[in-house]
């Protein structure tokens, strides 16, 4: 499936004329509203965020780092998932590492009912993250695909823009992944959330070597962990090694980029966070990587990449920001624009209404084939 071609009807870029369009102002209530936590509460989720420990005793580490003891952090660390404040404590494996083809999409949907068509994209497994967001573009998505998917990614995209009834689909895939770390501040204030730390590197977006073990532990260990003395046991036994000879696996997996990090992944409106904005940016071509890297390192984004322009988006750099408010969102945005000197058309912010998906992916299941199965004819 091609890009719009030029001459096409063109998306605004301005976020506030897609408002006054008249589109729908919905707003997910799914979790409810956010909920009180201590100050101890939101150092724990902070290291819990950070890097969960692949040790055999790993809430016995954490629970020595935030200077408590092992019983108050597991029962605060099983308190918070049962409130659905933690969303799940699980490995985030690297997709394009695994060979799987993934990208981040813009359609165009029905305006006054988007939820038909959002429904048919979340049937999608490979879709992780899918929201309506004030644009002409409405419905946007992240999506991958096995190595051995036989639609692939293209015509995947092809059957879900069939069914939907999309009037467009805008392929973004990520050319340079300067960060992706989803990791909310929950100690700081908006100073925090601006502050800026060292920029690392451009992130490998190459598929890395793997084996069958890699996939019987990938298998046996993502989705949620428990909260136990020893969580790391149950898939050790899984896949028939015992847990010290897991866990240097496990590190192998970090040094062959396949594992990023075991970590916490919150529900960000129950834990305060109520908006999130993905800043988009007009960036000079000689520009793009010195100024993606320097935007990648304020705290309060998330995500930055260069995605590829075309005659009516002309933004090559993508910050996701997220904030305990809107105004929060733009506080961040607002001090990258002013220190890059981003101003008028040189930028734009898109805000979410509803979270339609948001999960973590599971790889090498049945059910990508399952779905192409379905709909491939």
């Amino acid at each position: 499936m091609s890009a719009p071609p030029d001459g096409q009807a063109a998306p605004a870029a301005d976020s506030a004329k897609a408002g006054a369009r008249g589109g729908p102002k919905l707003r997910s209530r799914e979790g409810g509203a956010a909920i009180p936590l201590d100050a101890t509460d939101r150092r724990l989720m902070n290291l819990l965020q950070s890097n969960f420990p692949l040790e055999p005793e790993p809430f016995a580490l954490v629970a020595a780092e935030a200077e408590l003891e092992v019983e108050d952090v597991m029962t605060r660390a099983q308190r918070l998932l049962d409130g659905r404040i933690i969303r799940e404590i699980t490995p985030i494996f690297d997709t394009r590492a695994l060979g799987y083809s993934s990208m981040l999409v813009a359609a165009r949907v029905d305006s006054e009912h988007p939820h038909r068509p959002a429904g048919i994209v979340n049937s999608h497994p490979g879709v992780s993250h899918n929201y309506l967001r004030n644009h002409d573009f409405n419905l946007w998505f992240t999506i991958a695909t096995p190595p051995d998917s036989e639609l692939g990614l293209e015509g995947t995209l092809e059957v879900l823009q069939r069914l939907t009834g999309a009037d467009s689909i805008r392929q973004l895939p990520t050319l340079t992944l300067f960060k992706i770390n989803m990791n909310l501040e929950m100690e700081g204030g908006t100073d925090a959330l601006e502050a800026t730390a060292e920029a690392a590197p451009p992130r490998e977006l190459e598929p890395q070597p793997y084996d069958e073990r890699d996939i019987a532990v990938i298998r046996a260990l993502q989705g949620p962990m428990e909260v136990a003395d020893r969580p790391y046991d149950a898939a050790a036994s899984e896949v028939g090694m015992d847990t010290a000879e897991l866990l240097d696996h496990l590190r192998g997996m970090v040094e062959r980029k396949i594992l990023r990090r075991v970590a916490a992944i919150l529900y960000h409106r129950r834990a305060g966070f109520s908006a999130n904005g993905m800043g988009v940016w007009r960036v000079p071509e000689d520009r793009i990587e010195e100024t993606g890297a320097r935007m990648a390192a304020v705290r309060g984004v998330s995500h930055c990449y260069q995605r590829p322009t075309y005659a009516d988006w002309p933004y090559s750099v993508f910050t996701m920001a997220h904030g305990r408010s809107k105004e929060e969102c733009d506080s961040i945005l607002d001090s990258i624009a002013d220190e890059h000197g981003f101003h008028g058309d040189d930028r734009a912010t898109l805000y979410s209404s509803t979270e339609f998906k948001k999960i973590r992916l599971r790889y090498f299941t049945d059910e990508y084939a399952a779905w192409e199965a379905e709909h491939s004819g």
